[in-house]
């Protein structure tokens, strides 16, 4: 059974830090990319960040380019998403998400999921 089981999420004031973490199970960790997205109320899904099997690419969405960094790490099996100054507008639900190999940024494009936790950023 393929788990993923995010946390680390909360309120934070705007230009604060949060670190997310994704727990991954059931799946030959080593050979996934992992992807992260968000979801506002009355927004899609949204690409954030991805890290390719081996961590050796990553690749982000512009609105986090220079404030978010993703991280693996293929012998404990998570992932993390370090998101530093952020703002109102990063308010949403993160998940974290597993396909094989390589990045997309469609959220289709990936197999496994996790539920999501909140980040709400204040003004």
């Amino acid at each position: 059974q393929v788990q993923l089981v995010e946390s680390g999420g909360g309120l934070v004031q705007a230009g604060g830090s949060l670190r997310l973490s994704c727990a991954v199970s059931g799946l030959p960790f080593s050979t996934y990319a992992m992807g992260w997205f968000r979801q506002a109320p009355g927004k899609e899904r949204e690409f954030v960040g991805g890290i390719k099997y081996n961590g050796a690419t990553t690749d982000y969405a512009d609105s986090v380019k220079g404030r978010f960094t993703t991280s693996r790490d293929n012998v404990k099996n998570t992932v993390s998403l370090q998101m530093n100054s952020l703002r109102p507008e990063d308010t949403a639900v993160y998940y974290c998400a597993a396909r094989s190999w390589t990045i997309r940024t469609k959220a289709d494009d990936y197999s496994y999921w996790g539920q999501g936790t909140q980040v709400t950023v204040s003004s």
